[in-house]
């Protein structure tokens, strides 16, 4: 197998310095998908001097808006143009269902209309009162700088495009390290940004490890903002590393998420079955690899034995096999170490004292598969309760009271999404309000919009993605001050 130019550097495709390669896997079987460049410190420091050189002298961040809204209007077209392309091969890259790789192209193309649109209807800054008809004061909003945007495999191209496209927007220049597990999205999303007319070196490409490509762009000098969406242990040496740069910084670090289930939700069949399966959809979308999955299930007394016995019941019958086969529900976990990983977590589980429902365990056959997981009676000591398996695990408790499901839904360190299910509308605003989670969905679960800025409390991060915040995050505020009538102070006799 050829390997693929997969370092974009100052508008040219590239292999690695070194000529070093990496085989990209197919979760499903395990195969050899591609092979890629394999990046180390002195393809990311000629990364960031492309970008660099881009920003200081280039078109880019002086291009008017109106043009740069443009490039991100023809990337969506093509990006929908190319949907099956890309759809399937995020599919066979992450291992999710065709149809998940075809509604992440989608939202991606979302995405770019979004903050075309958002920054096209802006005004050119605000106008400050000075009090004085001699002073025009105005604040405006020019782009950080280069920055550097690091993305997770779970969902390359989607979470490539949450970041990339802000940072156009606003005028900046970026060097994009994917996950060295699923980067061939998110070299396809460069392609077509090159054929929509972006121009060199405003995007650079490193295909690598995190170390030392991530951790490199992390620190380096010439950076101006790092933003990162990934684990929390790789996520505080991000933020460790761009301390003596004091550069800014922007984390999205997972979280822990809670499913609130009230009783008066599964009053009737129809309710039952709505909650039932949609805590089926929370907890193992894409095998339970998602930052905002409800692997949590916070289930009221009254309701909790028919509740857990049925989603067990319908977890066991999820079909597991290759995204892009008919009938698929759910596809591989991303790599063996993931699925490792899962499984500690599971034995940690049970010989903690928690109940096995449903799953536990990978089937016969190749690839990295595990069965969907419901582990009963789980309580806060447990290490399942308490970290992120990022995988598809889905752990129970129960509650009497309203105070109660609420105080276990924030006992966590993170704070990403949370979700409340109830028949009383009074009752699941009230709950929304007290939950400490960026995102809280009543009666629903795992959507979200461009418009609505997506992030966390606690220890899921710093920063937004999305909505008005998400593109203020890759800008900087300049007051300019203008006195009409200068005259002289004399504040000093001299």
């Amino acid at each position: 197998m050829s390997e693929q130019k997969t370092i974009h550097i100052a508008g040219t495709w590239r292999s690695a310095v070194s000529g070093a390669t990496r085989e990209v896997l197919d979760p499903a079987d395990a195969t050899v998908l591609a092979l890629v460049a394999e990046g180390h410190v002195a393809d990311t420091d000629a990364a960031v001097g492309a970008a660099r050189a881009a920003f200081d002298g280039g078109q880019w961040p002086r291009t008017p808006v109106l043009e740069r809204a443009a490039l991100l209007r023809r990337t969506a077209d093509l990006l929908l143009r190319d949907r099956e392309r890309l759809g399937l091969l995020e599919s066979r890259d992450a291992g999710k269902t065709l149809e998940e790789g075809r509604v992440d192209v989608d939202c991606v193309a979302d995405a770019f209309r979004y903050f075309a649109d958002l920054v096209a209807g802006e005004s050119a800054g605000r106008v400050i009162d000075a009090g004085t008809p001699d002073v025009h004061s105005v604040v405006v909003h020019e782009p950080v700088g280069v920055c550097a945007l690091i993305t997770p495999w779970n969902y390359p191209l989607l979470q490539a495009s949450w970041k990339i496209v802000p940072a156009l927007a606003a005028g900046n220049t970026f060097v994009l390290k994917p996950s060295e597990l699923t980067p061939l999205s998110t070299v396809a999303l460069v392609e077509l940004l090159v054929e929509a007319g972006l121009p060199a070196g405003v995007a650079n490409l490193v295909t690598g490890p995190g170390d030392p490509v991530g951790a490199r762009l992390a620190e380096h000098p010439d950076v101006d903002l790092v933003s990162f969406t990934g684990g929390l242990v790789s996520g505080t040496k991000v933020m460790r590393a761009a301390a003596d740069s004091v550069k800014k910084v922007a984390l999205e670090l997972g979280g822990k998420n809670p499913n609130i289930v009230f009783a008066d939700a599964c009053a009737d069949e129809e309710g039952f079955d709505t909650a039932v399966d949609q805590a089926l959809n929370a907890a193992f979308m894409h095998s339970g690899q998602v930052c905002s999955a409800g692997s949590r299930l916070i289930v009221e007394e009254g309701v909790a034995e028919r509740f857990v016995a049925e989603l067990a019941r319908r977890a066991d019958r999820i079909r597991l096999g290759r995204g892009t086969d008919p009938g698929v529900e759910c596809g591989p976990m991303v790599s063996a170490a993931q699925r490792e990983r899962t499984e500690r977590y599971v034995a940690s589980a049970l010989a903690e004292g928690a109940v096995l429902r449903a799953g536990g365990a990978r089937p016969d056959g190749p690839g990295f598969f595990h069965r969907p997981t419901v582990l009963d009676r789980c309580h806060r000591g447990m290490r399942v309760v308490r970290e992120e398996v990022f995988g598809p695990v889905l752990t129970v408790e129960t509650f009497r009271t309203e105070a109660e499901a609420v105080a276990l839904a924030n006992d966590t360190e993170y704070g990403l999404a949370g979700a409340v299910w109830t028949s009383d509308p009074g009752r699941g605003r009230r709950v929304a309000g007290r939950l400490r989670h960026g995102t809280v969905w009543i009666n629903d679960f795992h959507p979200y919009l461009p418009q609505a800025e997506w992030g966390g409390f606690g220890k899921s991060g710093t920063g937004r993605e999305l909505g008005p915040s998400g593109l203020a995050e890759y800008r900087e505020s300049k007051h300019v001050y203008q006195n009409l009538a200068p005259r002289p102070v004399r504040w000093f006799a001299g």
